[in-house]
């Protein structure tokens, strides 16, 4: 069956799950969703037997719905046109199933809809489960983190309360305040009310539901500054 599959005039299928794959478990900001991401793209090119041509567009389509959903979160880009984390739970296969089932039809291949329904459905699961799991839990790095890594970091105890919960840095080193918010205005982070300018930063993502992270940050020393983010 594998050997069928990659045959000669099939190596096409090989070459897009490898670079799916690769673009999946690269080490991109953020939670690790990227393999679930790919799930579709394994899916269409594990099980196509219709026309090539047919095929190797559908794949493309797919392999680039996954660098948009997957790599432009991962690379911290920001706005309404960058999806969320969590939308590549929810809204990528709704996305795909829609690319997958026009394919099958102009292929003229049975529409395997078992499957598309299964991703989308393990995909609120799984969005479902890791909701309840953050109610009373402190933020991820969301961005945050990666930015601060050049200086010296040295994380303190959650702030919790009935709002939710936040977590804190002492962040020390050469221009500590300067460069923090530097990193982190390169990471999309901008100025958001209601603080003076640059002490509340904030990111948003979300192509339907916006997901907005903010760090405020106040300078303890010349070289050092207390960053605190949280989810808005």
């Amino acid at each position: 069956m594998v050997a069928r599959v990659f045959s000669a005039g099939r190596r096409w299928r090989l070459v897009l799950i490898v670079v799916g794959l690769a673009l999946a478990v690269f080490p991109w900001d953020g939670p690790p969703v990227g393999l679930f991401g790919v799930a579709p793209l394994l899916l269409w090119c594990g099980s196509w037997t219709g026309p090539r041509r047919v095929g190797v567009v559908v794949a493309l389509v797919l392999l680039g719905l996954l660098v948009w959903f997957v790599v432009a979160p991962g690379l911290g880009l920001s706005g309404g046109w960058a999806p969320s984390a969590a939308e590549v739970l929810w809204l990528h296969p709704l996305v795909t199933a829609v690319v997958c089932v026009v394919g099958a039809r102009a292929g003229r291949q049975p529409v395997h809809g078992w499957r598309l329904t299964g991703v989308a459905a393990l995909g609120f699961l799984l969005l479902g489960f890791l909701g309840l799991t953050r109610l009373e839990a402190p933020p991820g790095d969301e961005g945050v983190a990666p930015a601060l890594a050049v200086l010296r970091v040295e994380e303190g105890e959650p702030l919790c309360g009935s709002g939710g919960c936040a977590r804190q840095a002492r962040v020390t080193g050469d221009r500590a305040p300067e460069v923090a918010r530097e990193r982190l205005a390169a990471r999309g982070f901008a100025h958001r009310g209601p603080l003076d300018a640059d002490d509340r930063l904030c990111r948003a993502t979300g192509l339907v539901v916006e997901h907005e992270v903010c760090a405020e940050l106040r300078d303890v020393a010349p070289d050092a500054v207390r960053v605190v983010w949280y989810l808005d």
